[in-house]
């Protein structure tokens, strides 16, 4: 297996690897025209070239940062806000409708504990965000979260665990406070 491969499986892989460097080489230059870039139209195009957006019209405001860009998959109609960091090492699929405040970070990363470890090999496990879910502003969320269809996770929470539909969660970890009800036009 390469090391891409073994990142993308969520076993342990070596982010030395050249091929992986290449990559985040490619997503830093990418960023970097997306953050610069003042006309929105422009943006969207050197958006569409980074993630994966299934029509095309992702909102990415500039400050936003990633590891890969690839394996960054939106449904429609998707806005993140500014100086987002979306560490893309595992998948992030986000579904239709998705709002992301402002700082919002979306972390797929993990490293070992052992220190000795720790100084060459990391793994990551992805995140899955459902249709028309909110996430506030300075919200984190940890690899490995599932968050359900229509859930709001409220300003500043980490998320740590998976989060269930229709709910809004805040707080470190971020508890379930409230159920949703469904309107009637869903």
């Amino acid at each position: 297996m390469t090391e891409r491969e073994k990142m993308l499986a969520g076993l342990p892989y070596n982010p030395g690897d050249p091929d992986l460097r290449d990559g985040r080489a490619r997503a830093v230059g990418l960023t970097i025209a997306i953050n610069t870039e003042p006309d929105r139209d422009k943006r969207r195009v050197l958006v569409n070239e980074l993630v994966r957006a299934a029509d095309g019209g992702a909102i990415i405001m500039p400050g936003f940062f990633c590891d890969y860009g690839v394996n960054i998959h939106f449904g429609a109609n998707a806005f993140v806000n500014a100086n987002s960091v979306f560490l893309d090492c595992a998948e992030i699929r986000i579904g239709d409708n998705f709002q992301a405040g402002p700082g919002v970070q979306l972390l797929t990363p993990e490293h070992p504990l052992d220190a000795v470890e720790r100084r060459g090999l990391e793994s990551a496990r992805p995140i899955t965000i459902g249709d028309d879910v909110w996430i506030g502003g300075g919200a984190v969320v940890l690899a490995g979260v599932t968050i359900g269809d229509r859930a709001v996770v409220g300003a500043g929470s980490v998320v740590t665990r998976d989060v269930p539909p229709d709910v809004v969660v805040v707080g470190n970890p971020a508890k379930v406070v409230k159920h949703l009800t469904r309107n009637a036009a869903q």
